[in-house]
Formats: structure tokens, sequence, C-alpha cells
């Protein structure tokens, strides 16, 4: 496991959010979601997997979920990176139980500045990142920079449903309901993120609204990008090509 110093205070923030989470993250974060986590994970892989990759770069990668559910969909070679060691152990820990560790390889790195060659991978996928960076659109810059041209790029982030029923049903889970269950479930680091969660969701796309992450993609390079709410809109997979040379 390479080690890649990471040096915003944003970034120190995220390794102190998430640092005490990892021993139950992907079963609290299954149940706490309602099952909804694992539906748009399978979606940017499923998304991923159509381009038949030889080599895939899984960013914010944590424990490895969406991980090796790439090792189960493709038979490329994985590289996942993440910002927090604790996560990356139990990732680690992860894939050698699995039947596919020899074709993945987990490393501590920043996605503001990844420690990749120029068009290394046919596909990036990444997850719940762009709340804890700084700077979204240089951040999908630097991931397209990573991508090779006609490759295909995958996100799946948080996102604020449009409906009135569903916003006002989100809002007071995410207030309310998930800070409560996630202290029941998980005790005081889950409530931190409960109560962290909501606020955050909204007040990144107060500041940077989907139209807004489209726009970052396109001028990344990324083309034919779509956006696919999930969930009545609680969850938002983004994908897209990278262009060619013309």
């Amino acid at each position: 496991m390479s080690a890649q110093r990471a040096g915003t205070e944003l970034n120190r923030f995220t390794r102190s959010l998430f640092h005490a989470l990892p021993p139950r993250y992907d079963t609290l974060a299954y149940l706490l979601s309602f099952g909804q986590d694992r539906r748009w994970r399978a979606a940017v892989v499923r998304r991923v997997a159509e381009g038949a990759p030889k080599r895939v770069l899984d960013v914010a990668c944590g424990p490895g979920g969406v991980t090796l559910a790439l090792a189960d969909a493709t038979a490329a070679d994985i590289v996942g990176v993440d910002l927090t060691e604790e996560m990356l152990r139990l990732g680690l820990a992860n894939v050698e139980q699995s039947k596919h560790s020899g074709r993945i390889r987990l490393s501590i790195a920043r996605a503001e500045q990844l420690p990749f060659a120029d068009a290394t991978f046919d596909a990036i996928s990444f997850s719940y990142l762009m709340r804890y960076v700084d700077d979204p659109a240089a951040t999908i810059k630097e991931l397209a920079r990573c991508l090779r041209p006609g490759g295909v790029i995958a996100s799946l982030e948080f996102g604020v449903p449009a409906w009135t029923p569903a916003h006002a049903v989100w809002f007071a889970y995410t207030r309310v309901g998930l800070p409560l269950f996630g202290f029941l479930l998980g005790g005081p680091a889950w409530y931190r993120v409960g109560r962290f969660l909501g606020p955050s969701i909204t007040n990144h796309y107060a500041r940077h609204p989907i139209a807004a992450h489209v726009a970052a993609w396109r001028a990344a390079g990324l083309q034919s990008v779509t956006v696919r709410p999930m969930s009545f809109g609680g969850g938002l997979v983004l994908s897209a090509t990278k262009s060619k040379p013309t």
C-alpha cells in the first residue's frame, strides 16, 4: 500500500470524518440507505463494464465495495485509491479474502493529484468524492487526465430530490433519521457522519449545481455526459466518455 500525503484542510477533515468508520462501513451504508446504495453502485459498475476495460481506476474506493464489484463484472486489472488509510486497510483485507486479489491494487492517493501518467486507464469510477474536494472542476480535470481517449468515466454521488414529497422525506431523514439511526447502529462516529451528511449535500449543490458539474465534465474533455437520478434523486450517477483527438 503506497503512501501519498494529503495536504489540504478539507483532506484532513475527510480523514478525520471517516477514520473511525471502516469495520462495518458497507453493512451500515446498506442499512442506512435502505439498500439503495448498492443499487446505485451497481449502475456505476454496469456503465464501466460496458466498454470491457483492461485497466480501471476506482477513486475514493473506501473498503473496496465498488472495486470488488468491478472485478466481478470485468476482467480488468484494477487500481483503487482512497485518502483514508483505515478505509484502505479494510479494503485490502476484503481484497485479500476475495478471488480477485491478483488483479487489484490499493493505495493512498488524493483525487486532486493522482500519481499516474496521462491516459493510463481505460475506465475510471469514483464514489461520493466531490463534496470532499475544494475544486470539483479541477478534480474532474485531473481524473480525465488519467483516462485514455474513448474511455468511460462514471460516478456516484448523493443527490437532492427535486419532487416536493420526495424532498420532504429526504430532508427529514437526512436531518433527523440518519443521525439517530446512525448512532443506534454505529455509535458516535456514525452519528457524526449522519449529522454532517444532509447539510453537506445541500450546501454542495448550492455551490456546485448539477449543471455546473456537467459543464466541468465537458470542459475537462468529456463528452456524452449523462445524468441519471436514482431513488427519486437521492442518488446521482453521472457518466461520460473522453473525447478522442481530432
